[in-house]
């Protein structure tokens, strides 16, 4: 900010976000406040690709002990598992995961990355940042194997298409479905040039006895799995029971002992998804229905009226500020 002219401080005070945590590699700072922040910041500069910009002040080791773990794991695969499995240590509200199985792109792998704030929260910036540090850090783990074929946005794009596809050097899709980088399955199976296999351990262990171990639980994996199927054959129980390796009624019996169940979070899901889409794309109300599951758009306005008690219009147009636990 300061590069470009602006004071930040001003920014930061309004979000409680106390400017001396800067100096403090440990401390802990809201990721809603940060979100905001990034917003703001890219209002008060003029830079609708704010984002894209910050990353590159962002090295790898902003990832802290679990940059160590990944820069040792001896594939791109395994890295990737390594960041699904740690990345709570840095931040446990950015999700990331990856889809060997339902890309829509050929030949590819989807690494998807999500800011997952409850409420309307707008997260375009603090998006665009995370997916633009996965294609850096991607490109540094795979060297001369890294093949990046497609990025799609979790929005509708800021700038112009060309902004993003010369930052990524590949081409955008046209709707935006998630923050997401198609890598190429070579890409994928690479191996990761120097690994030390004892570094690696070095860091876990400090990790575990640090931080514990954040295990996935049933309900987050499915969670996962209804984001990526939702609006095809395989968004049912039995078929994300399939996807997790479980049978049925195993699946059901987990989720009851984590006090949900797979309805419950269908809906939750779809509420979220449902924001996002009328929020951050200009996608025709039909569309939506059909990438949410809905049969038809009259369910997706009845559902929104219960969930919401709002049109999808006035959500759209700004109207009715709507909460995920309405």
């Amino acid at each position: 900010m300061r590069e470009l002219g602006c004071d930040p401080e001003p920014l930061m005070r309004r979000y409680h976000i106390d400017p001396a945590l800067l100096g403090q590699e440990d401390a802990w700072v809201s990721l809603r406040a940060a979100t905001h922040l990034m917003e703001a910041s890219a209002e008060a500069t003029g830079l609708g690709d704010f984002g894209l910009r910050l990353s590159a002040y962002q090295s790898i080791e902003v990832l802290g002990p679990l940059a160590i773990v990944i820069r040792n794991a001896p594939t791109v695969r395994e890295a990737l598992n390594d960041v699904i499995r740690y990345l709570f240590v840095q931040s446990p509200g950015i999700i990331v995961s990856v889809d060997e199985r339902n890309s829509p792109i050929k030949d590819t792998v989807a690494v998807s990355v999500e800011v997952r704030i409850p409420g309307p929260t707008v997260t375009r910036q603090n998006s665009d940042l995370c997916l633009a540090d996965a294609h850096n850090f991607l490109r540094l783990f795979a060297g001369a194997n890294y093949e990046l074929c497609a990025v799609s946005l979790s929005h509708q794009p800021i700038v112009s298409r060309a902004v993003y596809e010369r930052f990524f050097a590949t081409r955008l899709l046209e709707e935006p479905t998630g923050a997401t980088l198609y890598i190429s399955r070579k890409t994928f199976a690479a191996n990761l040039e120097g690994a030390n296999a004892s570094f690696r351990q070095v860091a876990e262990d400090y990790i575990f006895r640090t931080f514990g171990i954040a295990e996935q639980g049933v309900a987050e994996r499915v969670r996962s799995a209804l984001r990526r199927t939702l609006g095809t054959t395989s968004c049912n129980k039995t078929s994300i029971a399939a996807l997790l390796a479980l049978h049925p009624r195993t699946l059901q019996r987990r989720l009851a002992e984590e006090g949900v169940c797979f309805e419950l979070i269908k809906d939750e899901v779809r509420k979220q998804l449902m924001l996002q889409y009328l929020c951050g794309t200009r996608l025709p109300l039909g569309q939506i229905a059909l990438m949410l599951g809905f049969p038809a758009q009259s369910a997706l306005s009845r559902a929104c009226r219960l969930w919401f008690n709002a049109t999808p219009m006035a959500i759209r147009a700004g109207e009715a500020i709507p909460a995920l636990d309405a």
